[in-house]
């Protein structure tokens, strides 16, 4: 096959003009000058959560070639104001303590920031700066699958890359120096990626190409998705759920063998040295990441309901030795499951009331410490509304999205996709900064259904399963609502404290 032939009908897959390219800059602009409004606002604003000290710390040692190290000798005096550490003078390096605990493409994101503007107090601004770039991606990143997605109906991937350009906690998350910030632009790039390698499948020319070149050129796509999904492993470790699970379809559903090896093949090339490294660290098999004892500790504790809870979410970072931490965690969780176990259906349950839960979380601990000195309670309530409203619009108008959506096996994927991201937070612990992940892709079934929802209800008027699905929407809907209702309810007295006159002295932990 004439390699002519090939790169002709990849050129006409992906056309690319000035008037093709013209939307997606424009959406990337408007996006990123929202998202600068209050990076530059708050220039001087520090940090303020334990996750960001911890990043902090981690990115600093990095940029300091001390290696992946926390708790160095001058951050003790800080932390330990709040929390005992268990620290052996005898052993303890003045460096900080060698750490598994949190997956390290995000410390190492900050520590290329800071090894270029150094570390002193501006860095958290340069940091938030950058982060403004990836987030503004998120909209043409949207754009471009709704395109790939929808390809006969370009408002789709236009309403949809507005929502997710001005969809307000996006807007402000680059002010937190947290991995979802990186997460995001890898969750969605590496879905977009496989979804082109799957077209490029079913539109692929017949033959097989003879050198290594070509095979190469064939399976560019899923090399970059390897490559994204690998990447995207490292900044949290749950994402290889979303692995497993494309390389099973595309071994299973495009019987593509060779493309799902190398799939599975570079993302392996790029976890295994860590999970290497934090198996010699640990002396026994570890992953990514060493923090799933805690997050099950927290998340089955008997205190707890299935999110992340103080005083609780203290009881094991005491504990220097990741690997110590990690076992105890998981021996106390299954003591926790075992003596309750009708409780685990309950808080599967509880969990995904937290996954779906109003965007108020951040705010209200935010707001009640004092950060921002009081706010007026009229404008205090317009803040609420324009943080929490926009996810319910969207959730709710994705609900009957996906289940009319044409039944295109990309599309299914995506879905998959979504489940296979979801269901590890409702087994494990969840809160509702986690569905951010999924706001661009729910944004797109949600746009699917304002422009063509009457048509695609129409065409299923004759279906057998027409009613189902009208039935499955019906609830679906109904339980967003109740959680919603319910969570309200649920924090009453809480919120009107939070509402009242000293309403930013409250002081609630988060």
């Amino acid at each position: 096959m004439g390699y002519e032939v090939i790169f002709v009908k990849w050129m006409n897959m992906v056309p690319v003009t000035k008037k093709r390219l013209r939307f997606p800059v424009a959406i990337f602009l408007v996006a990123l000058c929202l998202r600068l409004i209050p990076v530059l606002a708050l220039r001087t604003l520090g940090i303020g959560l334990d996750d960001m000290f911890q990043y902090d710390m981690l990115a600093r040692s990095l940029a300091s070639g001390d290696g992946y190290r926390w708790y160095a000798q001058e951050d003790l005096p800080l932390i330990t104001s709040y929390i005992h550490l268990d620290v052996d003078p005898a052993t303890y390096d003045p460096r900080g303590v060698l750490t598994s605990f949190r997956p390290p493409l995000y410390p190492a994101f900050l520590a290329l920031i800071y090894a270029i503007v150094g570390m002193g107090g501006g860095r958290f601004f340069v940091a938030r700066l950058v982060q403004t770039i990836l987030g503004a991606s998120l909209a043409p990143l949207a754009y471009a699958l709704g395109r790939r997605l929808f390809p006969d109906e370009v408002r789709i991937a236009t309403i949809a890359s507005w929502g997710v350009a001005l969809y307000p906690m996006l807007v402000i998350y680059p002010l937190s120096l947290a991995t979802e910030n990186l997460f995001f632009v890898l969750m969605l790039s590496s879905i977009l990626a496989l979804v082109i390698a799957w077209q490029t499948l079913t539109d692929s020319v017949p033959g097989s190409p003879r050198s290594r070149i070509g095979v190469l050129f064939q399976d560019r796509w899923f090399i970059l998705t390897g490559i994204l999904f690998g990447l995207m492993a490292l900044t949290r470790s749950v994402s290889l759920a979303l692995v497993g699970v494309a390389v099973l379809w595309i071994w299973f559903v495009a019987r593509a063998r060779r493309q799902a090896i190398v799939l599975a093949a570079v993302v392996a090339a790029l976890t295994l040295p860590w999970m290497l490294r934090n198996t010699f660290l640990h002396q026994h098999l570890t992953g990514i990441e060493s923090a799933l004892g805690y997050d099950l500790y927290v998340g089955y504790h008997p205190q707890g309901t299935g999110t992340f809870q103080y005083p609780q979410s203290l009881d094991l970072m005491t504990m220097i030795d990741d690997g110590e931490r990690d076992e105890l965690g998981r021996e106390k969780a299954w003591e926790f499951i075992s003596a309750d176990p009708w409780r685990f259906p309950y808080l599967i349950l509880r969990r995904a009331g937290y996954f779906f839960g109003l965007e108020r979380r951040a705010m209200t601990y935010f707001y009640s410490n004092n950060f921002f000195g009081y706010i007026p309670q009229p404008v205090l309530f317009l803040l609420s509304g324009v943080l929490c409203v926009p996810f319910v619009l969207i959730s709710l108008s994705s609900v009957p999205g996906m289940l009319f959506v044409e039944r295109k096996r990309e599309k299914i994927l995506v879905l998959v996709l979504l489940a296979c991201y979801m269901v590890p937070h409702l087994l494990i612990i969840a809160e509702d900064r986690f569905h951010l992940a999924l706001v661009p892709f729910l944004a797109l079934f949600a746009a699917s259904f304002w422009v063509e929802g009457r048509t695609r209800m129409g065409e299923a008027i004759d279906a057998r399963h027409r009613y189902w699905l009208l039935g499955i929407a019906l609830v679906l809907v109904s339980l967003l609502l109740a959680t919603w209702g319910l969570e309200l309810s649920r924090d009453a007295d809480k919120l009107r404290l939070l509402f009242g006159p000293s309403g930013n002295l409250t002081y609630f932990p988060y």
